[in-house]
């Protein structure tokens, strides 16, 4: 796994549609790759539901995710259906996101405008 993360940095970071290509490719869990990244000192990045790893957190550039300016009835339905108090798990979004046939940034936009935060990164990243 450490040989593979190695040689899918990129600037020194993995980017997350790579980490999960990796656990893909090892029949491992996501979570897995993120947690041994992390114990390189390896960051993820590039988030792909926008939410982190796409410029400088300083300078507000961290974060491409952005408030839907109108949520569709259904896909609406769908992250309240499978949000709970605490949130809109990063699994959830997946799954929607096929469900649909929508991007996951899209759906993530889509709770972000609705005020339901992304909660549990399949890395472990938040």
């Amino acid at each position: 796994m450490e040989e593979l993360i190695r040689k899918n940095l990129e600037e020194g970071k993995l980017p997350c549609e790579k980490a999960f290509a990796i656990a893909r490719e090892l029949r491992v869990k996501p979570l897995q790759v993120g947690r041994k990244a992390n114990e390189m000192g390896v960051k993820i990045t590039r988030c792909q539901l926008g939410l982190f790893g796409y410029g400088s957190k300083a300078q507000g550039t961290h974060r491409i995710i952005r408030p839907l300016q109108e949520v569709p009835p259904a896909l609406e339905e769908e992250i309240r259906r499978l949000a709970s108090e605490e949130g809109l798990a990063c699994a959830k979004v997946w799954a929607i996101s096929r469900r649909l046939g929508i991007s996951k940034l899209e759906v993530a936009s889509a709770a972000e405008a609705l005020g339901i935060r992304i909660i549990q990164c399949q890395l472990g990243c938040f």
